[in-house]
């Protein structure tokens, strides 16, 4: 089993309340769920207005299509162009489940 984890860091410019904050993120968000099957959510900066962090978490079989989807996220989330991309970071898992 393998597990793609990543988190990515938004700048957000002339965002001045947590209400255009929270409009911003939930855009990226559901275009991201619409377009691959990840578990993602925002996981810090919370009371921040101008800053944003998402991070997402996938399972597989393959770590070379572990990769690509994740590379294919950051890729998404820079072309939805509602915030600036700040920062990236990746992590792959490999896991051995033993069979009982």
């Amino acid at each position: 089993m393998v597990i793609g984890l990543g988190i990515i860091v938004f700048r957000l410019h002339e965002c001045h309340s947590l209400k255009e904050k929270r409009r911003i993120v939930k855009a990226v968000i559901a275009q991201i769920r619409n377009n691959f099957n990840v578990s993602i959510a925002e996981v810090g900066s919370n009371d921040v207005h101008q800053r944003a962090e998402i991070g997402f978490a996938l399972v597989g079989n393959d770590r070379a299509v572990i990769n690509s989807k994740i590379d294919k996220i950051f890729n998404l989330a820079d072309e939805i162009g509602l915030a600036e991309i700040v920062d990236t970071e990746m992590e792959i898992i490999n896991l051995s489940v033993s069979e009982k």
